[in-house]
């Protein structure tokens, strides 16, 4: 019997071989709210689209539904992460943001709107944009000279 004992300990002093095991990092909670500008109602079945950024990176994306609430609820995003959100809905503008979370919960509402008109080049704008329609004469260049 004693002969054993010692290499079980010999089996023991041997270093480990494989891969060190690291914890996953703590993840925030982040509910996100989505509702009509107009009235505050929540809109159902919109996507939302979380991007986890690290260091400016995208580190992939998640899309989930709207509940008839238009809450999203996700508990996987690190702590310490940027997150890019989109929010995507039949008969709505898209939305996106950019969202730190610093903390272990984090509580997004988005207002979304109808949309507006489509932005024209061809009509008169109050920032000066130069459409078809404009009055300023574009401006000219003198014909190249011939030498001969």
């Amino acid at each position: 019997m004693g002969l054993a004992l010692p290499g079980l300990l010999l089996a023991q002093d041997q270093p480990r071989r494989g891969r060190k095991y690291t914890p996953p990092p703590p993840t925030a909670k982040i509910t996100v709210t989505v509702i009509k500008a107009t009235n505050g109602k929540p809109v159902e079945n919109a996507a939302v689209v979380f991007h986890p950024m690290k260091e400016g990176k995208s580190e992939g994306n998640l899309e989930l539904k709207s509940n008839e609430e238009g809450k999203v609820t996700i508990e996987v995003i690190p702590i310490g992460y940027t997150v890019r959100l989109q929010v995507i809905a039949n008969g709505f503008e898209t939305f996106g943001d950019d969202y730190p979370i610093p903390t272990d919960s984090k509580d997004i509402v988005v207002k979304l709107k109808r949309p507006d008109k489509q932005y024209s080049i061809y009509e008169k704008h109050a920032d000066g944009q130069r459409g078809g329609n404009d009055s300023t004469p574009p401006p000219t260049t003198p014909p190249p000279s011939n030498p001969q």
